[in-house]
């Protein structure tokens, strides 16, 4: 796993992972390549099993797959350390951008040239989402049930409009899979020990210190009485809201859209349904995961504080999730029980990206520029493969040139 002789810096870690955050255009596969390029041919540092290892576990876990499997391997080559170094590294070219964007959006969003840009933006994110379902659903919808699974899911993310439905048709999904699917696999043998058992007194120890620091911090709120003032209220439903999404979040950023509109544009009206789609764009454009879409939310209702408070709430609980279960990679893929649940999950979560695209794609104007652009890219990216890193800016200068 690691070179012979040489431990792994964190020095390493952090610079490497902060490269391949800066150049990983495209969404989680095209960082997961990067990834592989970097660690495992170039500086042969891991195996890669590692990686697949990582995927496996990360793609039934919540949170943005990518991130969690740059957490894995960071916990692989240095423990709890290299796990924060190597996540919070990945994280910050992305953030660095898209509060950036974020800060010209503000600025000059309402400009005809930046409107117009939006206005392509729009219908190609539609179509980006729904290659997704497509693909997807190709590889991963197989029989009836899991097509009457996946229908009904979209039917009921398209129909009833509240953050709970998305919850409970992951729940649903989860139970229909066991009874449908679950079946004993005869004559198993026994996984082998992990290469790299879970330490639990290290998770004891900075889980207590980590009580410690809430419960000194909680005691410093009191005592400074910052529950009293409005922005500290704020920031506290900044993070209450994204860290509660961010533990449902399975099956990649895609999901989270249409339970994050539900609760950011029709709960809380931080956002129009304009800006929220504007918001989802912006995450589109810059590297990293789709749901940095929550640190651009976060600087538009509270600031620069606002982003990181976001960013924090949607990435870090995933983390930690993601950290305690590694130690059981073995148990959780050869499960019967969690094969089954997850045969009836799979399909509901790609209904859900294909009501995802629906979402976002009612929002562009109903003109032939914007049916032109959806069709365009959905026959460039499911039937030519083209690389989604174009399409998005591409879409942009046409809705400066047509619209």
């Amino acid at each position: 796993m690691k070179q012979k002789g040489k431990e792994i810096s964190l020095q390493y870690l952090f610079f490497t992972f902060l490269k391949i955050g800066a150049i990983s255009w495209g969404g989680f596969m095209a960082l997961i390549a990067v990834v592989q390029k970097q660690l495992v041919d170039n500086d042969k540092v891991i195996r890669e099993e590692v990686v697949l290892d990582g995927i496996s576990l990360a793609s039934v876990l919540p949170g943005a797959v990518a991130i969690n499997v740059v957490t894995y391997i960071g916990y692989q080559l240095r423990g709890f350390k290299g796990a924060f170094v190597s996540m919070v590294a990945t994280i910050i070219p992305g953030f660095i951008l898209i509060t950036g964007l974020g800060v010209i959006y503000s600025t000059y969003g309402e400009l005809p040239l930046i409107s117009r840009f939006f206005l392509g933006i729009l219908p190609a994110i539609s179509a980006v989402i729904l290659s997704v379902a497509i693909e997807m659903a190709k590889k991963q919808v197989k029989d009836g049930k899991q097509v009457i699974v996946c229908i009904l899911a979209a039917i009921c993310l398209l129909t009833v409009h509240s953050f709970w439905a998305t919850l409970g048709t992951i729940v649903a999904s989860a139970v229909t899979g066991y009874i449908f699917y679950m079946v004993p696999i005869p004559n198993r043998e026994k996984s082998s020990p992990s290469n790299s058992p879970f330490n639990f007194k290290k998770l004891f120890i900075y889980s207590s210190c980590g009580l410690l620091i809430l419960f000194l911090f909680t005691a410093l709120i009191l005592l400074l009485g910052l529950y009293k003032f409005d922005w500290f209220k704020l920031n506290q439903t900044i993070f209450l809201t994204f860290s509660g999404m961010s533990l449902t979040l399975f099956g990649g950023g895609y999901v989270i859209i249409p339970a994050m509109q539900q609760v950011i544009v029709d709960g809380f009206h931080w956002m129009s349904t304009k800006e929220f789609a504007d918001a989802i764009a912006m995450g589109q454009i810059t590297p990293g995961p789709v749901i940095l879409t929550a640190t651009f939310i976060g600087y538009r209702v509270a600031g620069i504080l606002g982003a990181c408070v976001a960013s924090v709430a949607i990435f870090i609980p995933p983390g930690l999730v993601m950290l305690l279960l590694t130690g059981f990679l073995k148990r959780i893929k050869d499960s019967p029980v969690i094969t089954a649940i997850f045969k009836g999950m799979r399909p509901a979560i790609i209904g859900m990206i294909f009501s995802a695209a629906y979402t976002v794609g009612k929002g562009a104007e109903l003109i032939w520029p914007s049916a032109a652009i959806f069709l365009l890219v959905l026959i460039l990216l499911v039937k030519f493969k083209v690389n989604v890193l174009y399409m998005i800016p591409l879409a942009g200068v046409a809705g400066i040139l047509f619209f």
